[in-house]
């Protein structure tokens, strides 16, 4: 920058007045009216804030240091303030994602295992009563149905028939394993079926039916669906589906947690942990939560791990640097 003509005149920044020439100055040029002054600034501090006389304006100097290396952020120390030192987490986000994965696929084989043994033992024989009792709806209420007919079929297609006895009560012995459905008739009102389910470690209820009948034609008859299970075949289908589900899930959770422990990929942690999260409406979705409510239950268990992994490696996709997401 250019200087005017003549030996400026060199100012005390406290006091304002002129000082000696041989004192050490430097050139500064007010930055509101152009003015170039000549400041001799104390040692300290590194930025020093001095009034121009002519516009007033305050101009801020730096004292001049030339250490070697020159021209790095070394030149004036104190000029910008320092980074605070970064703090590390008080928990160790991706052990805990390793230990929720490792708690999904862990869960997932034990109930994986039972569904597994279930099916199995479903396919055993099994020898049921079915029995229950038929009223007829009157408008003082309902009375006991005296001669009403009663038909059951079994899923095997063995059929029995037989009619009520005064107090409306009928009875089956002998019933094997699978989907049952009792037609109930009687002359003047509208015909009920009863759809219901029985196997070794499941039954829909085959004591104890109420059966209600009410005044009508064949064309007003009635379906009671006491299981979502028609037939046995379809029963073992349905658990040997989510066994097959919840296999799957331990492979996903167990992938997952090697790979947290041997590098930080929190997008495979999302997949593993939504695998966990997502299993017990699988179960759900193939009416297994009726059938075994403890088991779905239980899954409770594997789902609030599933979520917990998720959330951590969603965390961690937003959190973590590039070059950490690239790896």
């Amino acid at each position: 920058m250019g200087l005017p003509e003549g030996p400026p005149q060199r100012y005390d920044l406290g006091s304002g007045r002129p000082l000696a020439m041989g004192a050490p100055a430097v050139s500064v040029r007010c930055p509101a009216c152009g003015a170039a002054l000549r400041v001799v600034l104390a040692p300290s501090p590194p930025t020093q804030w001095y009034p121009c006389p002519q516009c007033h304006t305050p101009v801020p100097v730096v004292v001049p240091r030339d250490p070697p290396p020159l021209y790095t952020w070394e030149v004036f120390p104190g000029l910008y303030p320092a980074l605070p030192n970064p703090r590390r987490p008080r928990v160790r986000l991706r052990r805990a994602a390793l230990v929720a994965l490792l708690g999904v696929a862990v869960l997932a084989v034990v109930f994986g295992g039972i569904l597994a043994a279930l099916g199995v033992e479903a396919l055993g024989s099994g020898n049921y009563v079915v029995s229950g009792t038929v009223t007829l709806s009157k408008v003082a209420g309902a009375v006991p149905a005296s001669g009403a007919s009663v038909r059951m079929t079994t899923d095997g297609g063995k059929n029995w028939s037989t009619v009520t006895g005064t107090d409306g009560t009928f009875s089956f012995s002998g019933v094997p394993s699978g989907g049952i459905t009792l037609n109930v008739s009687f002359p003047g009102y509208a015909p009920e079926s009863v759809v219901t389910f029985a196997s070794p470690v499941y039954n829909a209820g085959t004591t104890g039916l109420s059966v209600e009948l009410a005044p009508g034609t064949v064309a007003n008859g009635t379906t009671d669906t006491l299981s979502p299970f028609p037939d046995l075949e379809t029963f073992v289908a349905s658990v040997g589906s989510g066994a097959t589900i919840l296999a799957i899930v331990a492979v996903f959770g167990g992938m997952a947690a090697l790979l947290t422990a041997r590098s930080d990929r929190p997008a495979v942690g999302v997949v593993g942990g939504m695998a966990g999260l997502l299993s017990p409406l699988a179960l759900y979705f193939l009416a297994l939560g009726g059938a075994f409510p403890v088991l779905l239950a239980g899954t409770a268990a594997l789902s609030a791990f599933g979520a917990f992994a998720t959330a951590i490696r969603v965390f961690d996709l937003y959190q973590t640097r590039p070059e950490a997401l690239s790896g």
